[in-house]
């Protein structure tokens, strides 16, 4: 039996992003149960008047049908928000649960909100209360079944590894730094000659017979070619061929990064790549709708977050009676200098003779009130002005200090292309990955820059949001 009878695709690209197929149709259900919901709770509130005669049900629950959009969305993002739409996210049971009632209590929270905005939407205490009841009921049943179908029906994605250098040891890492990791298992890596090896010795397969021999033995659904000179001798195109036809998937280590990880894998990197791949996207279109999102975007975080940047404002001022905001040089779109604005959290005297410094955990130099704003971001809002004034996009890779950017540029090739397009107050890396604070943190936060710019649409600026609102709810990454 070929892979293409016993394997399942498990992902596919959409807009430039990867997406789980099984994700995909968890998340339509889960739609479809909460719309179903709402219509329940109509039903049970209404009992007497939809059931008895004259039977007047269709013209209500035909008009309930915005509402019930609505909710479904507004409970979607509060999932998402909370982490529960993440590729290869598996919890056991009990933290299902537990996560699934943030979702729920922060949703509902958003739908009072609503209510109070726009008065014209409130369904009533009983209606939203039966609403709810059914859709946590409805979605944690649901989960419990779909885990247990895809344990029991879905197979881990077995790949072998051409190749046992340096690119194989990153793909050995990838497992070995995260053990729950269970999208795919690395069965072996295959040995090239004159190639020193770097992975355990207990991993590396025979390299009797063919690739073709080996995939059918070890029952390979993908390989994954780690091999720096493909025009050697011993690299066999024909075997990668025949493997392919068979219905093997095949994959440099660049496209198996930035599926599984969500980064370019520096190691990897070749100029090649980066003007033949398809991605950096950088037209008229994609700038004009991207320009139109931020404008969108921050007038109406202003809006929201106007209470809580006055309040911030009074706080600082009443610490120690000095400035309130914050003005720092940085580096951003085609290396142009800005004045990037923020909340003071730090002292008059933070750098010592106008040095600059890597932020640290617990960094001493933040007063008492910059701890608070640097752990829940407060401290970024007032970017909000430096993006109405097309300075920096709401998405996009952190606007580094010119200092900072002059030693990486030196140290890290290809550091220049994250300033292809406007920095921002958000991005894929400050998301991904805890707060830089050296040069190897910017190493690995400029592989999901590059991801970030390579892939760079409005799909993915709305999943960073999402992300970014998982972010700060759960204190991740400030410092």
């Amino acid at each position: 039996m070929s892979p293409k009878q016993s394997g399942e695709k498990q992902v596919y690209k959409s807009f430039h992003r990867y997406v789980a197929v099984t994700g995909t149709i968890l998340l339509v259900s889960e739609i479809l149960i909460m719309m179903v919901a709402v219509y329940l709770g109509v039903s049970i509130r209404f009992f007497d008047l939809f059931y008895t005669p004259p039977y007047i049900v269709a013209a209500p629950l035909i008009n309930i049908f915005p509402y019930a959009s609505a909710f479904a969305l507004v409970m979607i993002l509060s999932m998402a928000a909370v982490g529960m739409y993440q590729l290869g996210y598996r919890e056991d049971f009990r933290k299902t649960l537990l996560r699934l009632m943030r979702a729920m209590a922060f949703g509902l929270g958003l739908i009072v909100l609503i209510f109070y905005w726009v008065p014209e939407t409130y369904v009533g205490r009983g209606i939203l209360g039966a609403v709810m009841l059914i859709t946590t009921a409805g979605i944690f049943l649901t989960r419990l079944v779909f885990y247990r179908w895809s344990n029991a029906h879905l197979q881990k994605n077995r790949i072998i590894v051409l190749g046992a250098g340096r690119l194989a040891r990153e793909c050995s890492m990838l497992v070995e730094k995260n053990p729950t990791f269970d999208k795919f298992q690395i069965v072996g890596f295959v040995p090239m000659p004159h190639e020193v090896c770097q992975v355990s010795p207990a991993l590396v397969l025979s390299t009797e017979g063919t690739l073709m021999a080996m995939v059918k033995k070890y029952r390979i659904n993908e390989i994954v070619v780690a091999v720096r000179n493909r025009r050697s001798e011993h690299f066999s195109i024909q075997e990668l061929l025949k493997c392919k036809l068979y219905g093997v998937k095949v994959s440099d280590t660049e496209t198996f990064f930035e599926r599984e990880m969500g980064q370019v894998l520096m190691d990897s990197l070749q100029p090649g790549w980066l003007v033949f791949n398809d991605g950096f996207d950088q037209s008229r279109l994609r700038t004009s709708i991207k320009r139109t999102f931020d404008l969108f975007a921050s007038v109406t975080l202003l809006i929201a977050a106007l209470p809580v940047m006055l309040i911030t404002a009074l706080c600082i001022f009443i610490e120690d009676r000095k400035s309130i905001f914050y003005r720092q040089e940085r580096v951003g779109k085609d290396g142009q200098h800005f004045m990037m604005l923020k909340f003071r959290s730090m002292r008059k005297d933070a750098e010592e003779k106008d040095k600059p410094q890597w932020a640290c955990e617990n960094d001493p130099r933040t007063t008492r009130v910059g701890r608070i704003i640097r752990h829940l971001r407060i401290d970024e809002l007032p970017q909000i002005l430096n993006v109405l004034r097309g300075e920096m996009s709401f998405v996009g890779p952190r606007p580094e200090r010119p200092y900072f950017v002059e030693q990486l540029s030196k140290e890290l090739p290809y550091y220049h292309v994250r300033h292809s397009i406007k920095p921002g107050i958000t991005g894929w890396a400050q998301v991904r990955y805890r707060y830089g604070a050296s040069v190897e943190d910017a190493i690995q936060k400029l592989q999901y820059d590059l991801f970030y710019v390579k892939n760079n649409s409005l799909f993915l600026d709305i999943i960073i949001l999402i992300d970014t609102v998982r972010v700060v709810i759960f204190g991740k990454g400030g410092r």
